[in-house]
């Protein structure tokens, strides 16, 4: 059956809790895209799977007044290809069997195309109070060459609607260093994006990602330096436009960074349902298999369930949370760091101390965080921070 409620740890106290929902399904896979989904229009399959996930929601709830669940995220996949209808019956049966927090933050990630006025007021009046929308760039050219099946204008029109709706909290996504991107392209993309006056801004570099249809293509990307560029470029403009960076590639004007994804960087608990979705639950990091029907079947018993899981040991949970928080303007607080893990912070800050006269780290009353030239090489930085010795 794979790793059900009865085997959890079960808490004394109520505990804050995070739901991600991972909805399988989209009209068409982006070249550049590595997550699992595959393309649906299969409308029994995607109630097959709305009940199966129904039905896992109850093997982890049923019967628990443990838990808080303050934030729920659909990601994807196209959560919005599912269609209003069946994400309210998901949030319904979270509510019945777990228990949704009174002010929780709900997020729907969905695409220009897959949308509209009706959905976008089905979903507000259901719950769902943030909208996380990929846009990655307002030029249809290169929209087209991610295999993207929206132009800007449906994005520009999505938004709108999704304002008409009543929606106050949207992130749009941004990509850069795309094939033949120049920097007046990158530049107008981030203006255009300003202009739509989201909430929240993600800007991410694409990645060719084995198994992709980009990858095989091999297209000819910005040199390393431009790409650098396009990236402080963001981050400078983006703040005087008064988005916030707190974490390497998110941006929110004030009050309005994703309280989810803060989770997966605070190392706070969060439980994942449906395929290939991944959980940190009392001490344990788990996923679940990535296929949709064997999912389904799994939930079912008539198959396995579990892809991978592992402890994670509170003699290594420390490292962790250091290279999470690293990724974060927050950066690690040396007292709050004894007080979580009862160990000094001496060792690692004297790895770091030496990114301070090149420009890639601060430190300021005791608190470290990587600059934004630090964060383009973070990866680098925090291999040195937590090489095996420190552990």
């Amino acid at each position: 059956m794979g790793f059900r409620k009865k085997q959890l740890p079960k808490p004394a106290i109520r505990q804050s809790l995070g739901v991600y929902i991972h909805v399988p399904f989209c009209r068409k896979k982006c070249s550049y895209c590595d997550f699992y989904s595959r393309p649906c229009k299969d409308e029994s399959l995607m109630d097959r799977y709305v009940r199966a996930v129904e039905r896992h929601f109850g093997d982890y709830f049923r019967g628990s007044e443990s838990f808080d669940i303050d934030t729920v995220y659909f990601g994807g996949g196209t959560p919005s290809l599912l269609g209003s209808k069946r994400l309210r019956q998901l949030l319904t049966a979270l509510e019945k069997t777990g228990g949704i927090a009174k002010g929780a933050e709900i997020t729907v990630e969905c695409n220009p195309e897959s949308v509209d006025k009706k959905m976008f007021r089905a979903l507000f009046k259901a719950g769902v109070n943030r909208l996380s929308m990929g846009v990655q760039s307002a030029h249809d050219d290169e929209l087209l060459a991610l295999g993207r099946l929206h132009t800007f204008q449906q994005a520009r029109q999505a938004v709108a609607e999704a304002k008409e709706a009543g929606f106050s909290n949207i992130s749009l996504d941004l990509i850069y260093g795309l094939p033949g991107q120049t920097m007046e392209q990158w530049k107008d993309s981030v203006e255009q994006i300003i202009a739509l006056e989201p909430q929240h801004i993600s800007a991410y570099a694409l990645k060719l990602e084995k198994g992709t249809p980009l990858y095989e293509e091999n297209p000819e990307l910005p040199p390393e330096d431009v790409q650098a560029d396009m990236y402080f470029y963001a981050v400078e403009r983006l703040e005087q436009a008064g988005f916030e960076q707190y974490e390497i590639s998110n941006f929110a004007q004030k009050g309005y960074r994703s309280r989810h994804n803060s989770r997966y960087w605070d190392l706070s608990q969060y439980l994942g349902f449906g395929p290939s979705a991944h959980s940190f639950f009392g001490g344990r990091r788990f996923s679940f298999i990535a296929d949709t029907q064997g999912y389904i079947d799994g939930v079912e018993g008539n198959g396995p369930l579990l892809e991978e899981a592992e402890e994670v040991a509170s003699f290594h949970r420390h490292g962790e949370y250091i290279m999470l928080k690293l990724r974060t303007t927050d950066g690690v607080d040396e007292e709050e760091f004894y007080r979580r893990f009862r160990l000094e912070f001496t060792p690692y800050a004297q790895r770091l101390s030496k990114y301070i006269q090149a420009g890639y780290c601060q430190n300021e009353g005791g608190v470290w965080r990587l600059t934004p030239k630090g964060m383009m090489v973070s990866n680098a930085i925090l291999t040195d921070v937590l090489e095996s010795e420190l552990l």
